[in-house]
Order: structure tokens, then C-alpha cells, then sequence
């Protein structure tokens, strides 16, 4: 069985004001994730994707890998199920 799961990540580093939601957003939705990215008061973005586990994973990766842009330093993520879903993928 292939049950969506949710992933909320926060991305830690240069993530800020160098458009990192907006390519966080292109990913997702290349991937087919919902969910959104949003700026938060101490400088790290939150990412809420949901999808299947696979999904959600290659987002992560993609979310520490060398071609963000920035500079990312860390990433934090918990693991939950799905909710009520989202109907796309957005910045807020």
C-alpha cells in the first residue's frame, strides 16, 4: 500500500531572500508533492511537503543537495500522516 505521509522540514543556513521557497515550490511540484514553504523570524524556511514516502524523500534530498540556492547548512525534518491534504504546492 502506498499511503501519503507528511514531512515538515526546517532548512537552516542561507535560505533566505535568494529565492530558495520559489525553487522549493518548482521541485515539489515537478516531484507531485502539495504542501508549502514558508519563511520563518529566524531565518530558516519550513517545508511541508505530502505525497508518498518515496516522494517526500526525494524532496529531502534534493533539499540538502549541492544545487539549492543559497546555502543550506542543515535540515530537521519529522514524519507524520498525511492530513486533509493541500491542493497544490505553496509560498507563503
Amino acid at each position: 500500500m502506498h499511503e501519503n505521509v507528511r514531512v515538515t522540514a526546517w532548512v537552516r543556513g542561507k535560505v533566505q531572500q535568494v529565492g530558495f521557497r520559489w525553487w522549493t515550490r518548482a521541485r515539489a511540484l515537478e516531484i507531485g508533492l502539495t504542501g508549502y514553504a514558508s519563511n520563518l523570524g529566524d531565518g530558516r524556511v519550513q517545508v511541508v511537503a505530502e505525497g508518498s514516502r518515496a516522494d517526500c524523500d526525494r524532496l529531502l534530498g534534493l533539499l540538502r543537495g549541492p544545487d539549492t540556492p543559497g546555502r543550506v547548512t542543515g535540515v530537521t525534518e519529522i514524519w507524520g500522516t498525511a492530513g486533509a491534504g493541500y491542493p497544490t504546492f505553496e509560498i507563503r
